[in-house]
């Protein structure tokens, strides 16, 4: 009985007739070389030639491979795989670049720079792996060669761009902060514009009585003077009854009592204006005040309540009644001035949701262990379910062409957010809304000030 006889060809030692081991290389398209163990190149093939710009007559029985890679003798991928020293030596010469291949036992890979190959240098990607006799002894390496160089500048490229988009993007950031804090400015002075003619209104009511008893004033003391006078002149002769009778007359015509009376009330009345005008000028003054660096610092939400109150008095008037309820709050960590644009623009769009009846608006304050709470109230139109989601988008409004920016409330919500707080709101349609804010006591962290991205 037969068997059937399987030859089993070792790889290295495989053959096709008439092909040689120099043909094999010579035919490949990737650049390779072969060393012996006594570091000497055994094949050099053509694809080598054209990487590296040598010939393979003068690479072939020579140990200058160094050379030609890096302009002085040292060794390549391939001397570390033939003296077996690539784990440690392969990172003092190649870096952090080099590592253990994962498809080819034992062998090792690569990549660097050469600016001794081509022209301004070339990068390569080599990977070398060691060549063994038929007792597993390694006899030499092969070392293969890709010209990795439009790649690696197609990666420069990209992280370049990245670079520049990062540094782009990181530029529209700082002018997008510094065009939000423009427009908040913008949106408080349009805000303040609106209340111009109002505050204008408020400080002429008590200038205008200033003024008018000051000019009564002006002519009691010119009858006050003419009395005087009188008394002067008749001092010599008071016992005179005649001169006597003219006073007596002269005094009763001057009303001197009514003018003793009189003038400590319109004193009074004056001082008390002055202090107005005072209190207005200085609100709004408050409540306008923008730093170039806006300070953190501890305030009573109760004082600026009232001082914005005060500003917005003329808008609100002739809509609404308003009612203070203020609780026993501490002072919170915050920027007055920007907590004061949001009570603001509370009170401001609760009074236009006013219709044709007087309303009531309801400030009230209140402690809530670590926060302090503002409610505003109102008992106005309310705010229809389908647009209830957008009120705090940028430039969305309700009012007509002209009556609105549509940024009160977005200005509003990051103005809070800021606070590390939270705004919400409660509304029925025809009943009214409830905003209601909550602010921490103290800052978990202190935002630095904003540093302008942009020229002045």
């Amino acid at each position: 009985m037969m068997h059937e006889t399987k030859q089993v060809i070792h790889p290295l030692s495989a053959h096709i007739k008439g092909v040689t081991l120099a043909d094999f290389f010579d035919a490949s398209p990737v650049a390779t070389f072969a060393i012996n163990r006594d570091h000497l190149v055994t094949h050099f093939n053509r694809a080598c030639e054209r990487l590296l710009g040598v010939n393979a007559a003068d690479m072939i029985g020579k140990r200058t491979l160094g050379q030609v890679f890096y302009g002085f003798d040292r060794p390549v991928m391939a001397d570390l795989i033939v003296d077996q020293t690539a784990d440690e030596s392969s990172e003092a010469l190649y870096a952090r670049h080099a590592r253990r291949s994962e498809l080819i036992a034992d062998a090792f890979e690569s990549e660097g720079f050469f600016p001794n190959i081509g022209d301004g240098g070339r990068w390569l990607y080599f990977t070398a792996a060691p060549l063994r006799d038929a007792n597993g002894t390694i006899a030499g390496a092969v070392e293969t060669l890709q010209d990795i160089t439009e790649r690696k500048r197609a990666q420069d490229a990209l992280l370049t761009q990245q670079g520049e988009l990062e540094e782009r993007i990181a530029q529209r950031t700082r002018e997008l902060s510094v065009a939000r804090d423009h427009l908040v400015q913008s949106d408080k002075l349009a805000s303040i514009g609106q209340l111009a003619a109002g505050v204008a209104h408020e400080i002429n009511n008590p200038m205008g009585y200033i003024f008018s008893n000051f000019g009564t004033l002006e002519k009691y003391l010119v009858a006050l003077f003419r009395m005087l006078s009188a008394y002067e002149q008749a001092e010599t002769s008071i016992g005179d009854g005649q001169t006597l009778l003219h006073l007596q007359a002269l005094r009763e015509d001057i009303e001197l009592d009514f003018l003793k009376e009189d003038i400590p009330a319109l004193m009074r009345e004056s001082k008390e204006g002055i202090v107005r005008v005072r209190k207005i000028v200085q609100d709004l003054k408050d409540f306008s005040h923008v730093d170039a660096n806006p300070d953190w610092r501890l305030a009573n939400l109760n004082d600026g309540m009232d001082s914005t109150l005060n500003v917005v008095n003329n808008e609100v008037k002739y809509k609404a009644d308003v009612v203070k309820v203020y609780g026993d709050i501490p002072e919170i960590q915050c920027i007055p001035s920007e907590i004061n644009q949001v009570v603001m623009n509370l009170v401001v769009n609760a009074a236009h949701a006013m219709g044709s009846e007087r309303g009531r608006i309801t400030v009230r304050t209140l402690a809530e262990g670590e926060h302090v709470c503002i409610e505003v109230a109102d008992n106005g139109s309310g705010i229809p379910t389908d647009i209830l989601p957008r009120i705090f988008d940028p430039f969305f409004t309700t009012k007509s062409v002209g009556k609105g920016t549509g940024l009160g409330l977005s200005l509003s919500y990051g103005i809070i957010q800021k606070h590390h707080g939270t705004i919400n709101v409660q509304t029925q349609l025809g009943k009214g809304s409830t905003f209601r804010v909550t602010l921490p006591v103290r800052q978990p962290i202190i935002p630095a000030p904003a540093t302008s991205g942009m020229p002045a």
